[in-house]
C-alpha cells in the first residue's frame, strides 16, 4: 500500500540559502535513491537556475519563492499533460486564494499569469525507470517580493507589484507545496484539465504566434487531453501546437 497524502505532506523540506538549482538537488537525490515522495528543496537564491527548453530562470536574491517538489506519480506515463494541468491549477488556485483581487491565470503550458504579466515558470521533469513513471520533480520560480523589474522584462510581475502588499515567502511555500501534493495525489488527474482550460491565458482571443519565423495571428481555443494548444487560424480551420513548435509574442 502507497503512502497517503497526510504522509506525504510530512516528507522532509530542505533549505539552502544558495544552490546551482532546487530541481537538480531533487534529481541528485533521486539518482541515489535518497529521495522520498514529498521530498521539497527549497532556496533563496539559484546560481543555475532552470526555466522551460534549457531556458535559464534568473531571480533576486531572497526575493523569489524557489522550490522542488518530488512526487511519486501512480498513473500511466500518458497522463503526464493531465499531472502537468494538476501543478499548474495548483499553484494558480493558491494565488488566487490569497488576494481575490488579482486575476490569476495559466499560460500554455505552464506560466503562472497575474494581471496579464508573468509571476511564476514552472519545470516539470520526470524520471523513468524501464516502463514506469518513478519520480517527478516540479520546480516552481515564483516572484513575490520584487519591487520592480528592468526594462528588458516589461512582462514580469511579482505578487508585491500585483498587490502592493507583503507575503511570508516560507508560509506562501507551505500552501503551494501541500496544495501541488494533494493535486498529484488525485485519483481523477484528468479532471484538472478542465479547471486548466477555464484559467488559461487568453483563451478565446487573437493571438500572436512566431512559426519558423513568421509571425500569425490565432484565435485561441484551448489545450487538449495532449497537452496540445488548440487554435483557429485565418481560414477557420484548427491547428493544434506542441509546446517549442511555436513561440509565444508578447
Amino acid at each position: 500500500m502507497g503512502l497517503n497524502v497526510n504522509e506525504i505532506v510530512e516528507a522532509p523540506i530542505i533549505r539552502f540559502l544558495e544552490i546551482d538549482s532546487t530541481n537538480n538537488h531533487a534529481a541528485r537525490m533521486i539518482d541515489a535513491d535518497t529521495a522520498q515522495a514529498g521530498l521539497t528543496v527549497v532556496a533563496g537564491e539559484q546560481t543555475a537556475g532552470k526555466g522551460q527548453r534549457g531556458n535559464v530562470w534568473k531571480d533576486e536574491p531572497g526575493r523569489s519563492l524557489l522550490m522542488s517538489v518530488v512526487i511519486c506519480p501512480n498513473v500511466n506515463a500518458d497522463a503526464q499533460f493531465s499531472f502537468n494541468a494538476a501543478v499548474a491549477v495548483a499553484v494558480a488556485q493558491t494565488l488566487q486564494n490569497i488576494d481575490t483581487q488579482i486575476e490569476v491565470k495559466i499560460k500554455w503550458p505552464n506560466d503562472i499569469i497575474i494581471n496579464d504579466k508573468k509571476a511564476a515558470g514552472i519545470l516539470i521533469e520526470n524520471t523513468f525507470r524501464g516502463s514506469t513513471w518513478s519520480h517527478s520533480v516540479i520546480g516552481l520560480g515564483l516572484n513575490v517580493l520584487q519591487p520592480y523589474f528592468p526594462p528588458e522584462l516589461p512582462n514580469a510581475t511579482s505578487l508585491f507589484l500585483a498587490t502592493g502588499k507583503t507575503f511570508d515567502i516560507e508560509k506562501l511555500m507551505l500552501q503551494i507545496r501541500t496544495q501541488i501534493i494533494f493535486n498529484t495525489n488525485n485519483n481523477h488527474l484528468h479532471t484538472f484539465l478542465e479547471e486548466y482550460n477555464r484559467l488559461l491565458f487568453k483563451k478565446g482571443v487573437e493571438q500572436l504566434f512566431i512559426k519558423e519565423e513568421k509571425e500569425f495571428s490565432a484565435l485561441i481555443l484551448g489545450v487538449n487531453n495532449n497537452g496540445q494548444l488548440v487554435v483557429r487560424v485565418d481560414d477557420n480551420t484548427e491547428e493544434f501546437y506542441t509546446h517549442g513548435v511555436v513561440v509565444w509574442k508578447w
